[in-house]
């Protein structure tokens, strides 16, 4: 099939319209916000360890305090008391250490579309009045580092960094006052989109979204006291190229607003993950557009919060 910069646009927007009906640890590109504490995953997959990062950028071992981090250590408040304590009494980790998901056992990720307003504009979109709202699988996640697999029939692979928030408490019915006390804190997300599979296959953005790799998160939770979530710089760069760059102070729905809404229409839960929408410059609506074929390098980061590196690897049997 044939995907000119028309044909592309003409689909997207039909399936947007749809919608509207129904392996190291890198962070030295963006430097971090040394007050933030900063829990990190890492290890092999399946055999992923706790550790929190020092102020030498440095991963420490808490295995001896806690199992795992999940959403019942999360609720727990536990992951607050270790912030509280010498983060260097606590046992280095040996460099080059890949790196999980910083949450084990999501249980959900919430996802919003249209969210910034230079997006709107390359898609000629008009500006949500409310939040738009889909599900990715978390069979979809991955870690910040790990390979990005091109679906089996894939057509499409395109790209998208985003703000992750992670969730710190059940959330129901919140104020938007009251909405950061349930941000346990933010991370990056790469909402890796087959926009044939969205577009083609009957609607619906969850076909695209959820694909085997397609949910990059990490590569660390930064607590949220320390972060200001409303002004970080947004990028992401395809084999050295710069494809994306914005501010989240262009968000139209804030964090603590998307909490506030979302939490009207679901139970939140410590450990789901909501990502927040991504700036202008995915692939599909570029001339001629752009999409993730084997070999290609994925590099993408937010202001304090780190960066992630993915290549992309052909479809391969699991």
């Amino acid at each position: 099939m044939l995907f000119t910069i028309d044909r592309v646009k003409s689909v997207l927007k039909a399936g947007i319209a749809l919608l509207l009906i129904g392996s190291s640890f890198a962070i030295a590109e963006e430097s971090q916000d040394e007050t933030s504490v900063k829990f990190v995953r890492y290890g092999l997959l399946g055999e992923e360890k706790p550790g929190i990062i020092d102020a030498q950028n440095h991963i420490r071992d808490i295995s001896a305090l806690i199992e795992d981090i999940t959403p019942a250590t999360i609720s727990s408040g536990r992951l607050n008391d270790i912030a509280s304590m010498e983060i260097t009494k606590f046992p280095l980790v040996s460099k080059d250490q890949r790196l999980g998901v910083p949450v084990n056992g999501v249980g959900k990720i919430v996802a919003v579309g249209f969210n910034y307003m230079d997006h709107i504009k390359e898609t000629g979109q008009e500006v949500p009045k409310e939040p738009i709202v889909f599900m990715k699988s978390t069979t979809s996640l991955s870690g910040p580092n790990d390979d990005v697999m091109i679906p089996k029939n894939a057509e499409m692979v395109d790209w998208e960094v985003e703000l992750a928030i992670v969730i710190a408490k059940t959330a129901r019915y919140v104020e938007e006052a009251d909405a950061a006390e349930y941000i346990l804190g933010y991370t990056i997300g790469n909402d890796v989109s087959e926009r044939a599979f969205q577009m083609y296959r009957g609607g619906q953005f969850v076909k695209g979204k959820s694909a085997d790799t397609f949910a990059p998160i990490g590569p660390y939770i930064a607590l949220r006291d320390n972060v200001d979530a409303n002004n970080l710089h947004v990028w992401l760069d395809v084999n050295g190229e710069r494809q994306q760059d914005s501010n989240t102070k262009h968000l139209i729905f804030n964090p603590e607003y998307l909490v506030s809404y979302l939490s009207s229409f679901m139970t939140l839960e410590p450990g789901d993950i909501v990502l927040t929408g991504t700036p202008g410059g995915i692939g599909g609506f570029q001339d001629p557009p752009k999409f993730l074929n084997p070999g290609d390098v994925v590099k993408l980061g937010i202001f304090g919060l780190g960066t992630q590196k993915q290549t992309v690897v052909p479809y391969t049997p699991q």
